[in-house]
């Protein structure tokens, strides 16, 4: 297989070795990188032999032009690039290219698909409805983090207990990058966390969620919450991101203020948070539908 030849190069695994720990990259993130690379190798068989020189723009417009006729989405595309970018500008660092075959190209523009929400009411429900035991709070510890503090899947994880402070009622978390943003923490996601440690006693330095090998696995996380939703009676899929994506839409909706909302989802560029504007449009839409004598229609 592709990957597993990429898995073995050691030019790739030096750069992968880059990305995790100079750039702080996720493990969700390296992942896909070396998907994009096999996809690379796989099309260009020089590229498979080791001549990163091989490759051209030209190419890369061949396989881009491809792949989209073959139905690929904008943003896998623009992955896609931005991982063969990014080799290339290590490499150059490295002294192991002459240049960058994909800096001059940008990946076609596709229809942006507005986040799904959850309505308020029905995160209320989902909550209401756990259990009061052990795991019970536990799992309300995470919707609430997950709701109520905007944080990532991966943050969430790998939170330690002395990332949070009960007494200025703020989490430091430590994002994308290994950026670190500071983020409220207070009301119900306190009040969840107090009662979650107290049936868990330890050393601040310990994982908020501990796991069989040290924190609790972002797969486990994720397959949690799709059971919960589905004891709650919820048809919705639920997943991590729906949950902080219902965080920024209704912080927007109640405050209008994007630059407030950017900074606290830890959003590098004000232009991907600029999408919950389109969401909070939509609510509008609906309230105005609903509401005004003029846009009503009748049964």
């Amino acid at each position: 297989m592709a990957e597993a030849h990429w898995r073995q190069n050691p030019v790739v695994q030096r750069w992968l070795d880059y990305l995790r720990h100079e750039k702080g990259a996720s493990p969700h993130t390296v992942e896909a990188y070396l998907r994009d690379l096999a996809q690379l190798a796989a099309e260009h068989p020089a590229f498979a032999a080791g001549d990163w020189q091989a490759v051209h723009e030209a190419d890369l417009r061949r396989i881009l032009g491809k792949r989209f006729r073959q139905g690929v989405k904008s943003a896998s595309l623009k992955r896609w690039l931005s991982a063969i970018r990014t080799f290339y500008r290590w490499l150059d660092r490295q002294g192991l290219s002459g240049g960058n075959p994909a800096d001059g190209i940008r990946a076609p523009k596709g229809a942006r698909s507005l986040p799904a929400v959850m309505e308020v009411d029905v995160i209320a429900h989902l909550i209401h409805s756990l259990p009061a035991d052990e795991r019970g709070l536990r799992d309300r510890l995470i919707l609430e983090l997950f709701y109520g503090c905007g944080l990532r899947l991966s943050e969430l994880a790998s939170l330690r207990r002395g990332q949070l402070d009960f007494e200025n009622g703020q989490i430091r978390v430590t994002g994308k990058g290994n950026k670190t943003r500071i983020v409220p923490f207070s009301g119900k996601a306190v009040e969840a966390a107090r009662q979650w440690l107290q049936q868990q006693p330890g050393q601040a330095r310990d994982w908020l969620f501990p796991g069989r090998n040290g924190h609790l696995h972002v797969n486990t996380i994720q397959k949690m919450l799709q059971r919960r939703a589905r004891q709650a009676g919820i048809p919705q899929h639920l997943h991590p991101h729906l949950l902080r994506h219902s965080y920024a839409s209704h912080l927007l909706q109640s405050s209008g203020n994007l630059r407030a909302v950017q900074l606290l989802l830890g959003h590098a560029s004000i232009s991907t948070t600029q999408v919950y504007t389109h969401l909070d449009f939509q609510h509008l839409m609906r309230v105005y539908e609903k509401t005004h004598p003029r846009a009503r229609r009748k049964d």
